[in-house]
């Protein structure tokens, strides 16, 4: 993901409840990092369990991507307007 697709991608996330005072802990993963992840196994047609070594463990990714589809973001992150043009660069 290039920089400034994923600085259209960051702004679309929610706040971790820690950050706002709602309580809980630090996430351990960075969510460019699930992002990658879910966006490899989407382009690669992969089954969940093969995510590839370099990324956060294949049940981390599962339960960020049902968390952020049940907020409806993952339709957001698929809206054509709401992303960047070829590469990253602005329309």
């Amino acid at each position: 993901m290039t920089d400034a697709e994923w600085a259209v991608v960051r702004d679309a996330m929610p706040v971790p409840a820690w950050l706002e005072g709602r309580g809980g802990q630090p996430e351990s993963y960075c969510h460019r990092q699930l992002v990658d992840a879910v966006r490899c196994l989407v382009a690669g047609g992969i089954a969940w369990r093969a995510v590839p070594a370099d990324f956060p463990a294949w049940d981390r990714v599962n339960a960020f991507f049902r968390r952020w589809r049940d907020k409806g973001l993952v339709a957001e992150f698929h809206d054509p307007a709401a992303r960047p043009g070829p590469r990253g660069v602005g329309p």
